[in-house]
């Protein structure tokens, strides 16, 4: 069981735990993965920070004008 995964392997397992259930390797490559990169960390956080905006923009709570 192969626990290192790559930025781009790491970017891949983020999307699509925004669809599916991660297995428990990819749970723990992703968890090792973040504890030590920076870029994938602020990855996640841009991914959570779309997630929140479309779901406000599902819901009409737009906030700008028109």
């Amino acid at each position: 069981m192969m626990l290192r995964r790559t930025c781009k392997e790491t970017a891949a397992i983020l999307i699509a735990r925004e669809d599916r259930k991660l297995s428990l390797t990819d749970s723990v490559a992703l968890r090792l993965h973040m504890t030590v990169c920076d870029n994938c960390t602020s990855f996640e956080r841009q991914i959570a920070s779309m997630r929140q905006a479309f779901a406000r923009w599902r819901k009409g709570d737009d906030d700008s004008p028109g």
